[in-house]
């Protein structure tokens, strides 16, 4: 049996069948899937998926992007926060609202749409289903597909998350200089602890 620890592998050294993985992201895959490729059919099978969860299927960019937040919050994954607050802040959302996710509470800036999902996001991670009252809530807001799809995103980034926590994974430099600004792995790992000890 194979007792080595995956480490990250240089795309030059990835099975050929994963050449369709290279392109899509412009011949530099990022640690995570370098990780994955360690298991080759376990990367391209959940490429597609992936693929349709990073811009948020039918719930769109924006509401995903705060959906994998929150997620990684609970996860305590500073690998999925640093890297979608990078995301984040690309596609508009403003550092008030990032870091807004950090508090089990909202505050009252968030719509009720917004809120809506967040806190789907909680039920979700502790609760482990949406109850009735919960998806009440949400259809006043959301087709059903769309809860759908958030369901399945949590339950994607959750996976993830698993996985660079087991296996450690540092977040790309390069991700890491873009947003050393606005957020650390220290104060990150403090503010999750926290929001998870008052959950």
């Amino acid at each position: 049996m194979d007792k080595q620890i995956p480490q990250p592998i240089h795309p030059n050294e990835w099975a050929p069948a994963l050449s369709n993985i290279i392109k899509d992201m412009h011949g530099d895959p990022v640690n995570v899937h370098r990780l994955m490729a360690n298991h080759p059919a376990l990367l391209q099978a959940w490429w597609p998926f992936r693929n349709h969860s990073v811009l948020g299927g039918s719930l769109g960019h924006r509401k995903a992007e705060l959906l994998i937040l929150r997620v990684s919050v609970h996860m305590e994954s500073w690998y999925e926060w640093g890297s979608h607050v990078d995301r984040a802040t690309k596609i508009g959302i403003q550092t008030n609202q990032i870091f807004g996710l950090l508090k089990p509470v909202l505050g009252q800036h968030w719509s009720n749409e917004d809120r809506a999902l967040i806190l789907s996001v909680d039920e979700l991670m502790t609760r482990k289903y949406l109850g009735t009252e919960t998806l009440t809530l949400l259809e006043k807001h959301f087709n059903s597909n769309q809860v759908m799809d958030l369901i399945a995103i949590h339950g994607m980034y959750m996976i993830l998350a698993a996985m660079l926590k087991t296996w450690n994974l540092p977040l790309d430099s390069k991700t890491l200089e873009k947003i050393s600004d606005i957020t650390s792995e220290a104060s990150f790992l403090k503010s999750a602890e926290l929001f998870n000890m008052q959950s």
